[in-house]
């Protein structure tokens, strides 16, 4: 009986432990594409925008949750002067959440 118990636990830990991955695989993937659009928004192109992208994605590592990622962006079109509500903000964010699951989707189904 131990056995069939720890079997059955091993398989909701491994699906615990892809679950998170995918889901920050996810998030990793809306802050970028999220930057790729701030970027646009901020007059950035080429290789400004991969970067500003990149710096958007790091900002995700400062503190749990989506507050810096929004932060970072907010004050960035702050201080650009671009008029863009916090409501579109979040509204793009939580567009982008879609677009990336549906990427990795396809990504992981080849």
């Amino acid at each position: 009986m131990s056995g069939a118990f720890e079997k059955r636990q091993k398989g909701f830990e491994s699906k615990w432990a892809h679950d998170e991955e995918l889901r920050f695989k996810v998030f990793a993937r809306r802050n970028k594409l999220l930057g790729l659009w701030a970027a646009g928004e901020l007059s950035l192109k080429g290789g400004s925008a991969e970067a500003y992208a990149k710096t958007v994605v790091a900002a995700d590592f400062e503190k749990a949750g989506d507050e810096d990622v929004f932060d970072k962006v907010r004050a960035d079109f702050t201080a650009k002067g671009l008029a863009v509500s916090d409501h579109m903000l979040r509204v793009k964010m939580n567009e982008l959440i879609d677009v990336a699951k549906r990427q990795i989707e396809q990504e992981t189904k080849k």
